[in-house]
């Protein structure tokens, strides 16, 4: 994937300041791996531009926001989320494609935000004028950040797989999952049969991903369980500013239990899943006689649902 294709105009000016910034350190030893380590940093945070912006709302309405305000907390957030995500598209920083994917994560997000609530997994405790049932609607655009951090840091790290699963049974499977969220209240939790079935179609499957110099690489199984304990964090601190809240919270703040990280490891997985609608998983291939490298200049893409003769030299 070439730098106009990851990059939006605005973005691709930023980076090509940070190239002129850290071009001249070096690229080996200590210094060039925490020089990695610092880019990458940095790209995940921008990646995680929405979620972080909506998390610090939630913490500063939380702490500062006026009693006699006479407009809910909840409605502002959901005028806030808009204005972010219409700020991101008119500044560049987001492409319409991965809005089109925060629209979707917002209506599946809300119809399960509707069941959840309404059989007393979760609740929202305070007032809101935009609500449906007891589901403010700011709430879908929780489930919108997840997708949002996962299509941006696909293309802001240029992720390619090798041994990536055909797209029907990803699909199957994200389907099982979203099922599953509703159907476990009333018959048998498939959850464990669910984490076997991802084992399966993905045990084999790396991701390799860009981050300055050079490629790097993990389980994608592995990948899963770091963004789904990314989200735990996140859901506490949400529910520390009670913007929800659990039945074991309604008499005080007690840490979100790690038994939900099942929970959010599967939706991490449909989330990641949905993605790959509008970013194909594009198939990683060391260049002939240097199988072992990480470096960016020796590769071949394909996109993984076309044809093995649609190999590409990367540009990147």
């Amino acid at each position: 994937m070439s730098d106009e294709r990851r990059f939006t105009s605005r973005e691709a000016r930023i980076d090509a300041v940070a190239h002129r910034l850290l071009d001249r350190l070096p690229a080996a030893g200590l210094l060039g791996g925490l020089t990695e380590f610092l880019v990458f940093g940095i790209k995940q945070a921008f990646a995680c531009l929405f979620g972080g912006a909506m998390l610090a709302l939630m913490l500063a309405t939380k702490l500062f926001w006026p009693e006699d305000m006479g407009f809910a907390r909840y409605d502002f957030l959901l005028v806030a989320a808009l204005v972010i995500q219409i700020s991101l598209l008119v500044f560049k920083l987001e492409t319409i494609a991965e809005a089109k994917v925060i629209l979707i994560f917002h209506i599946v997000g809300t119809v399960m935000e509707i069941f959840k609530t309404s059989v007393g997994s979760w609740i929202y405790p305070e007032p809101s004028i935009f609500r449906i049932g007891g589901v403010p609607l700011f709430s879908g655009f929780m489930y919108a950040a997840v997708g949002s951090y996962l299509a941006r840091v696909t293309r802001i790290l240029d992720m390619r797989y090798s041994n990536y699963p055909p797209l029907w049974p990803t699909m199957l499977l994200a389907l099982a999952i979203y099922a599953n969220f509703f159907t476990h209240h009333f018959v048998i939790d498939l959850r464990y049969a669910l984490f076997a079935i991802t084992a399966a179609l993905f045990l084999r499957t790396t991701v390799h991903y860009r981050v300055f110099r050079f490629r790097h690489r993990m389980p994608l199984l592995l990948g899963f369980l770091l963004v789904a304990l990314f989200i735990w964090f996140a859901e506490n601190i949400g529910t520390w500013s009670r913007a929800w809240i659990y039945p074991s919270q309604h008499n005080g703040w007690t840490p979100v239990s790690l038994q939900k990280l099942g929970a959010w490891y599967l939706l991490t997985i449909l989330s990641f899943v949905l993605v790959t609608l509008v970013h194909r998983p594009r198939n990683y291939m060391a260049a002939a006689g240097n199988l072992s490298t990480t470096n960016i200049d020796a590769q071949t893409t394909t996109d993984v649902t076309a044809g093995a003769g649609s190999a590409v030299p990367s540009k990147s």
